[in-house]
């Protein structure tokens, strides 16, 4: 089921084929916005929801494949579907390398399109989901005291109260407390899942990975 809350941006030179995919789209709900370059698309305001990028390889200005790896270099995730009358093996070996969902050659099929455009949606949706899900978990890790933060690196390093205690130079109830109250404050329904946080906020110094 496609999303009617999905956007996919559609950048080719060819304005007959901007209008049929136009009006493909819209006839399965997706919203379309069209652009004849890749400059066009950049003077244009960023669209909220779950996003792909249906971009032609051949285009006036900047090409499809360095418009690829100019987003790539910037660090901004876009599944891409690239579309093209003139592609070859290299070409098309060179997208997927890079990350393309699909490389279809023109006049592209409707079904086939429609297929890639899902899986880019799918894509998109997890990716914005765990950056939504690692945002909130950061807040929680900022309401954490600095104690609170010390005890939750070391129980991710596999520490026991009786250890950390001892590292920390404080009494074991005391890091008992401090560790309940952790817990509590990151929604962490066990020890493992406590130390996951950890990992997945990135707060273990390299070193203590190959100690």
């Amino acid at each position: 089921m496609l999303d009617a809350t999905s956007t996919i941006l559609v950048i080719d030179d060819d304005v007959d084929l901007r209008n049929s995919l136009a009006r493909l789209l819209r006839s399965v709900g997706l919203n379309a916005r069209l652009f004849a370059s890749v400059s066009d698309f950049l003077k244009s305001e960023p669209t909220e929801g779950p996003r792909c990028l249906v971009l032609d390889v051949r285009l006036p200005g900047q090409s499809g494949l360095e418009f690829q790896r100019e987003l790539a270099a910037a660090g901004r995730e876009l599944p891409i579907i690239f579309i093209t009358g003139h592609g070859d093996i290299p070409m098309s070996v060179q997208a997927m390398k890079s990350g393309a969902i699909e490389f279809l050659t023109k006049p592209v099929r409707d079904q086939e399109l429609l297929d890639a455009i899902q899986c880019g949606l799918t894509r998109d949706r997890v990716r914005r989901e765990n950056e939504s899900a690692l945002a909130d978990l950061r807040k929680r890790f900022a309401t954490l005291s600095p104690r609170e933060r010390e005890i939750m690196i070391h129980v991710a390093r596999g520490r026991l109260s009786k250890q950390i205690a001892g590292d920390i130079g404080i009494a074991q109830a005391i890091v008992k407390v401090h560790r309940s109250k952790a817990m509590r404050k990151m929604k962490a329904r066990s020890l493992p899942e406590f130390g996951q946080m950890v990992a997945k906020l990135n707060l273990m110094p390299e070193k203590s990975h190959r100690s």
